[in-house]
Order: C-alpha cells, then sequence, then structure tokens
C-alpha cells in the first residue's frame, strides 16, 4: 500500500477511535455542560403512594433526578417538553424477583436449571441477561433484583456494565449466588456433575460456613442476600438462618428467603428475614409476625391460564389432563394465601420469577404479565402498581432514589395508555420509557404503531 494512502487509512481509524472510545456512556454528558431539563407532560399520573391519578401531570426533570411534581406546573425556559398526550405516567417499575441470566426454553429441550448451567458459562449468560434486561426496560421495567441463578456472579457482571454505560438495562440489585443446603436447587446428581452446584449456589453446613458465605457474597458485591431454606433434600436451620440475618443486616442488606413447606416459611420468619419469596402455603400463625416485623412477601405466581399450556405438549392425554388440573389447584391455593396474607396486612412486593420463554412475549412483556395476575386473587389494581413501585422500593432498600415520583427521586418512569387504576391491564401498552432522565423508548413517532426503543440523546456525533 503506497504510503499516502497508509496514512489516510491511519487517520480515518484513529478518529473513529477517538470518537467512539472517548464518547461518554449513554445519557451522560461532557462534564462541563449543564444538566438537561426536561418537562413531561401527560393527562393524568400516578405517583406511586396516592390512590388516585393527578390530572394535567407535569414532571420536570434535571439531569437524572426529579425536581418537581404537580398539576399545570409552570415550565422553566429553555426545558424540553415531552408531551406524551392522553396516557397516565408512572413510576418506573420494579421486579423484586427476576433471573436476567436464565432463560430456559421448554419447547427446544430445556430441562430446569441444570441444561443452562451444564451448556453455558457465566459470560455467555451476562450477554444473555443484557439481551433480557434490554427486553424488561422497554417493557417499562426499570429495576430489579435479581436473585441468583447468575452463575458465578454475572448478575454483578451486568450490574456494573449497566451502571458503565456499556449496556442499556434496568437498574439491578445483585444478590449473587445463592446461598442453600447441600445440593443447592438440583436434582440428584452423580458425584462427577456435583461440580456444578458451586457454579449457581453457595451450600452451606454449619453457622459458620453461614457467616462465611455472607461475608463472600458481600466481598463479591452482592446488594442482597438470597438463601434456599428448603431444597426438597435439606432443610437449613434456625441458626444458620440467623447467623445470615445477623450478618447480612450488620452491613445493611435486605435477606430474600427461597421458602416453599411451612417448616421453612416459619424458620425464616423466625430468623427475621426481609421477604419470604414464592412461601405458597403461608400457614396462618405466621401472617402476624410478618406484619409486625414488617417482613414482605413476594408472590411468583402467574395467571391461570398457564396450565392451560398443558393442552399443547405431547404425550398421554391422561397424564396431560391430570398436570392440568393439578396446576390448577395449586394456583387456586396460591392465590388464597395470598388473599389472607393481604387481608391480615402482610406487604406484597411484585416479583415475576421469569425464568421460561413464554411464546408471543418478551420477557418484559411477561414480567408485567404476572403483577397483572395478582388480580385473579383480588388485589385492585393500585395496590398491584403500589406492590410493583414504592413496596418494592422499600424492600430493595432503594426508596430514596426510585418507587414514585418526588423530588429528588431518580427519574425512572413510564407512561401507559388508559388509566392503569382502573384497569390495570393498561400496563400491556407501555408508549414511553425514561430511566435516568434519559428516554429508552418513546412510541410518539410511531403513531399507534408499537412502541419503538430509541437510543439516548448524545452530545457527541459519532459514525454509527
Amino acid at each position: 500500500m503506497p504510503s499516502r494512502s497508509r496514512r489516510l487509512l491511519a487517520t480515518v481509524v484513529g478518529t473513529l477511535l477517538l470518537c467512539c472510545v472517548s464518547s461518554p456512556s449513554w445519557g451522560q454528558t461532557p462534564s462541563s455542560a449543564e444538566p438537561t431539563r426536561i418537562a413531561l407532560r401527560a393527562a393524568r399520573l400516578f405517583d406511586g403512594k396516592s390512590d388516585r391519578t393527578l390530572p394535567d401531570a407535569v414532571v420536570l426533570i434535571e439531569g437524572s433526578t426529579i425536581q418537581a411534581v404537580g398539576t399545570g406546573l409552570s415550565i422553566p425556559s429553555g426545558a424540553r417538553v415531552i408531551d406524551l398526550g392522553d396516557v397516565t405516567l408512572l413510576p418506573g417499575l420494579i421486579d423484586a424477583h427476576s433471573h436476567l441470566l436464565l432463560d430456559v426454553d421448554p419447547e427446544n429441550g430445556g430441562d430446569g436449571l441444570l441444561t443452562p448451567v451444564a451448556q453455558s458459562g457465566t459470560a455467555e449468560r451476562a450477554l444473555l441477561g443484557a439481551k433480557l434486561g434490554r427486553e424488561m426496560l422497554e417493557a417499562g421495567v426499570t429495576t430489579v433484583r435479581d436473585v441468583g441463578n447468575s452463575g458465578v456472579n454475572g448478575d454483578v457482571a451486568l450490574r456494573n456494565a449497566i451502571q458503565r454505560g456499556w449496556v442499556q438495562g434496568p437498574r439491578i440489585s445483585a444478590c449473587t449466588r445463592a446461598l442453600a443446603p447441600q445440593g443447592g436447587q438440583f436434582p440428584t446428581l452423580q458425584l462427577p456433575a456435583q461440580s456444578l452446584i458451586e457454579q449457581e449456589y453457595v451450600t452451606i453446613s454449619g453457622v459458620e460456613e453461614a457467616r462465611r458465605a455472607v461475608r463472600q457474597a458481600l466481598m463479591d458485591g452482592a446488594d442482597c442476600i438470597k438463601v434456599i431454606v428448603d431444597n426438597g433434600h435439606n432443610l437449613l436451620s434456625l441458626e444458620e438462618l440467623k447467623i445470615i440475618v445477623e450478618e447480612a443486616h450488620r452491613r445493611k442488606r435486605p435477606v430474600a428467603a427461597h421458602t416453599t413447606t411451612d417448616d421453612s416459611i416459619r424458620i425464616a420468619v423466625q430468623a427475621g428475614v426481609d421477604s419470604i419469596e414464592h412461601g405458597y402455603s403461608l400457614p396462618d400463625d405466621v401472617l402476624a409476625p410478618m406484619v409486625r416485623n414488617r417482613i414482605f412477601l413476594v408472590p411468583t405466581d402467574g395467571p391461570m391460564d398457564v396450565c392451560d399450556s398443558f393442552d399443547t405438549q405431547t404425550g398421554n392425554a391422561e397424564r396431560r389432563r391430570q398436570m392440568k388440573e393439578r396446576c390448577k389447584k395449586n394456583m387456586a391455593k396460591a392465590q388464597e394465601r395470598l388473599r389472607r396474607a393481604v387481608a391480615a396486612g402482610v406487604r406484597i412486593a411484585a416479583g415475576s420469577d421469569m425464568y421460561i420463554v413464554m411464546p408471543g412475549l418478551t420477557r418484559g412483556q411477561a414480567s408485567v404479565k404476572w403483577f397483572i395476575a395478582y388480580t385473579e386473587a383480588g388485589l385492585k389494581p393500585v395496590d398491584i402498581l403500589r406492590a410493583a413501585t414504592v413496596n418494592a422500593a422499600e424492600l430493595l432498600r432503594m426508596q430514596d432514589q426510585v418507587g414514585s415520583l418526588a423530588p429528588n427521586k431518580l427519574a425512572d418512569l413510564l407512561a401507559v395508555e388508559g388509566d392503569p387504576l382502573k384497569d390495570i391491564r393498561a400496563l400491556r401498552q407501555v408508549r414511553f420509557v425514561m430511566k435516568d432522565g434519559q428516554v429508552v423508548l418513546d412510541a410518539r413517532a410511531q403513531g399507534r404503531g408499537p412502541p419503538q426503543a430509541v437510543a439516548a440523546d448524545s452530545p457527541w456525533s459519532c459514525p454509527r
């Protein structure tokens, strides 16, 4: 290649590298620039705390923070006005029980947790998490608590990548590997395969191992501690759980307790965990202690129509019928326990436990569908909205940042068609999403068509 051509090529490549490498992350502005001022206008607004919507709503945002919320507020000169029209503005939704690094497809031979762990490394699953995280964000879920099943600290890596602006996704409260009894949540494994357990869990036996496991999780970057209290094979002891809670609370980290039986729920409540995850049975004697100690229930029940999936499966027709009936019976039992919990005053935080492929739905759409399903247990729309906003934010100990629309909170919002306080199914009609004051989805330019994701505004002009 002639020397002049080499110099020209070097100049072009150098310019591209300088532009793209030195560009700030999405939504960031050069340090010398003034924070962007934005005024959002909408027909209605639900702030996360009230039981009614605010009409003729205006939200004033500067940089990543909400400055004011009210009816017909005066808009400062120079602010960028985004008039969203006949929609309802809401705080960004929160999924308090997510699995962003897990996506099991039963139609493609997915065999629960074992297949992805055996076939995919943490790095590959973190990249999957970036895809699923973006899908959550576009559905209006701007914050999630990832409760494990993320390989060796893959959730921490994804959380950090999002914070640094390398990828777009929800704000993540990461639990790292879950603490568990021997065996984790795997079926019985042959001895050569048992090393897979430590890819997903830190197994403990005894109080000192429990203490050490919490300290290791904190060193690994955990925002929360997830503990599997029962796994079908073993049950942690009350003493072990108390040490886990003591160590976590000493460092101001909440403890999420996976519980599916009466015994494990009772032990977890007695140990003082912050949330009961699943809690399918929830015996009556734990309701008052949960209320008194402000322990949340994170119900992960789906809609009753998930039981219809057995109709589409192949195999023995009678067996499919029996499985469908068993599914409906279990769902009805779960709905009944949720009604008892709400009637007793137990606080609810929304969690989807979504980790499987739902045909025709993105991960975010599937998760929101699970929230909407709380109506089948009799929850009112306002209670569901609070469970997915202000309540979940308190559980994650992020109430000073997210969960409601108020001054000094982060500008995490979504806009939906209709009024979700009247019909919670309006959450399916997402028209606008903002996180940290940056627009990540805006359907206005598409008319009534499907929402389109957009890149956040950048002050830099870099070839794409």
